[in-house]
C-alpha cells in the first residue's frame, strides 16, 4: 500500500500542498475530536477509504449506523470477499460473538475488566463495591469454564447444579475460594440483597432477544485473529437507534476487548511479519472503559493502528483521557466549544489559543503531526473531501448475503440452540434472573429455515415431552417449541 495516508491540505506562501501521514506513524494512533457537522465522520471515511484501496486490514465501529452502511455500499467488488458485516439489528440472522470463547488465562483478566468495566460504565450511579466482587468472580469463573457465554453470569448465581459443575473445575485458587468458601455461607436474605442488583442488570440485557441470541452462542462464528493476518475488512454498524444505546455500549466495549486480544496473540509471530490491522472507533467514549487505556500503550508492538474520534473531552473517563493525550501520536482538533478548547490549548500553544480553536470554520483543522516518530509543531488545514467512489448497492447485498452465509445462523436455530443450553435451570430460578417474561415478536419461518429444518431430518412437530421442556424457558425463548 502506498506509505502516505493523504487527508488534508495547507497553505505555505500562498501555495496549497496537500499532505498525509505515513504508515509508521499510524501506528502511534490517531486522535481527532470536534462538534458534530464539523468534518469528523468525512475524515474517518477518507482513512477508511484509502486503507480500503490499499488492500489493508481495517475494522470500523460505528454508534450511528449510518457511516458503517455509507462504507458498505463503497466495498469495490474486489474487496468483497474480505469483508464481514456485523449488524444486530439484522434480527432474523444473528451472528454469534462470545466473548468468553477460549480465552487463555493470561489474558482473562483483561476479559473480566472489560465486561465489569462496560456493565460499571453504563450504570455508574448505581454500581457498588459488592456488585462489582460478586460480578467479576462470576465472569472469572465461566471464563475457566469451556462452553461457557454471557448467560451464564446468570446462571451460576441462581443453578446451584450448574454452579457445583463450575466451581469443580476451577483452578484459580482466589476465584475457587470465592464460591467454595464464601458465597455458600450467605443465607437466602444476603443472596438475594447482593444477587437482586446483577440480575436487574445483567438481565437487562440477556432477556433481550437481540444480544442474547448474539452473546448467547457459544462458539463465535469470525476469527478476529484470522481477519487481521488475512488482511479483512470488519464493519460493526451498533445504530443505537436501531439496536439501543446501552446494547451498542456493551457490544462496542466487548469487541474492542477481544480485538485487543486478537492483536496481542500476535506475539507468536515476528513484528516484522505483523500485518497492520487500522481499528476505527466512532464516537469511542461510548465503548472505552478503563481497560481502553492498557490498549493505547500496548497496541503499536502488535500493528494495531486506532483512530478515535468523538465531541467532547468531558465525555471521557479521566484515566482514559490521560492515556490519550500520553500516548496518540498524531492530534487533530475541529471546532470544540470553550470547556475543550481551553484543555487543547495547552497542547496547540503558542501557536494557537483557546479562542482560536473556537471559532474553526467547517472541515478546518488544527493539528500536531507526527512525522517520522517526531511530534511537529502545530499547524492549520483544510481537510480533504471524501474519497470519490462507486456506489454500489448490489455490492452491499452481496456482502450481506455472504456475511448471513457465513457468519450467521437462523434466528429460530439459534434460539434452539440456547434453548438447549440453557436445560437444566429450574424454570423458577430462570424467570426470577429474568426478572420477567419478555414477549417476543413472532418470526415467520422463511423458506430457508424451513429448508434447512428439512436437511436437518427434524420433524416440524415435536414429542409431547420436548413441547413440555421448552414451556419451561419462556425467559430464555419464546419461539423454541
Amino acid at each position: 500500500m502506498s506509505e502516505i495516508t493523504k487527508f488534508a491540505k495547507t497553505k505555505f506562501r500562498n501555495k496549497e500542498t496537500v499532505f498525509g501521514i505515513k504508515k509508521d506513524d499510524r501506528r502511534r494512533h490517531i486522535y481527532i475530536i470536534g462538534k458534530t457537522g464539523m468534518g469528523k465522520t468525512t475524515l474517518l471515511e477518507r482513512f477508511v477509504a484509502q486503507d480500503i484501496a490499499a488492500g489493508s486490514g481495517l475494522c470500523y465501529i460505528d454508534p450511528h449506523g449510518d457511516t458503517a452502511e455509507k462504507i458498505l455500499r463503497a466495498i469495490p467488488k474486489e474487496r468483497v470477499p474480505d469483508v464481514v458485516y456485523f449488524n444486530p439489528a439484522d434480527r432474523d440472522w444473528p451472528i454469534a460473538f462470545n466473548v468468553m470463547e477460549r480465552v487463555e488465562p493470561e489474558y482473562r483478566h483483561l476479559v473480566a475488566s472489560g465486561i465489569v468495566g462496560v456493565f460499571k460504565k453504563l450504570w455508574a450511579d448505581s454500581w457498588g463495591p459488592r456488585l462489582e466482587y460478586i460480578l467479576r468472580n462470576a465472569v472469572m469463573a465461566l471464563l475457566e469454564t469451556p462452553g461457557s457465554t454471557l448467560l451464564g453470569v446468570m446462571r451460576i448465581l441462581v443453578d446451584k447444579k450448574y454452579r457445583k459443575k463450575v466451581v469443580a473445575n476451577l483452578t484459580d485458587p482466589v476465584v475457587r475460594s470465592f464460591w467454595t468458601d464464601e458465597f455458600p455461607k450467605w443465607n437466602d436474605r444476603v443472596l438475594q440483597e447482593v444477587i437482586a442488583p446483577i440480575q436487574n442488570k445483567v438481565g437487562q440485557f440477556l432477556t433481550s432477544s437481540l444480544i442474547r441470541n448474539i452473546v448467547g452462542q457459544t462458539h463465535t462464528s469470525f476469527n478476529l485473529r484470522q481477519i487481521m493476518d488475512e488482511r479483512k475488512i470488519l464493519i460493526m454498524n451498533l445504530s443505537k437507534g436501531r439496536i439501543g444505546e446501552d446494547n451498542s455500549a456493551l457490544l462496542g466495549a466487548m469487541m474492542i476487548t477481544k480485538i485487543q486480544m486478537a492483536a496481542m496473540s500476535r506475539v507468536d509471530i515476528p513484528e516484522q511479519e505483523r500485518h497492520d490491522f487500522y481499528l476505527f472507533v466512532d464516537e469511542f467514549q461510548n465503548f472505552a472503559t478503563e481497560s481502553f487505556a492498557n490498549i493505547l500503550s500496548e497496541a503499536r508492538k502488535y500493528r494495531l493502528n486506532l483512530t478515535l474520534a468523538n465531541q467532547y473531552i468531558s465525555q471521557i473517563d479521566e484515566v482514559v483521557r490521560d492515556a490519550i493525550f500520553g500516548n496518540v501520536g498524531t492530534l487533530i482538533t475541529f471546532r470544540v466549544g470553550a470547556a475543550d478548547a481551553e484543555f487543547l490549548e495547552k497542547e496547540f500553544e503558542p501557536v494557537f489559543t483557546a479562542n482560536d480553536i473556537v471559532n474553526l470554520p467547517k472541515y478546518h483543522i488544527y493539528l500536531k503531526l507526527m512525522i517520522d516518530g517526531v511530534a511537529g509543531d502545530a499547524f492549520s488545514a483544510t481537510t480533504l473531501p471524501p474519497v470519490e467512489g462507486e456506489f454500489s448497492h448490489e455490492n452491499e447485498e452481496e456482502v450481506i448475503a455472504q456475511t448471513r452465509k457465513n457468519y450467521a445462523a437462523s434466528r429460530e436455530e439459534t434460539e434452539r440452540k440456547i434453548a438447549l443450553w440453557s436445560g437444566n435451570v429450574p424454570a423458577k430460578a430462570l424467570s426470577e434472573a429474568a426478572g420477567k417474561k419478555t414477549k417476543e415478536t413472532p418470526v415467520k419461518t422463511t423458506k430457508n429455515s424451513s429448508s434447512q429444518e428439512k436437511n436437518t431430518g427434524e420433524k416440524k412437530e415435536k414429542p409431547a415431552k420436548e413441547k413440555e421442556k421448552k414451556k419451561m424457558f419462556p425467559a430464555v425463548c419464546q419461539k423454541c417449541g
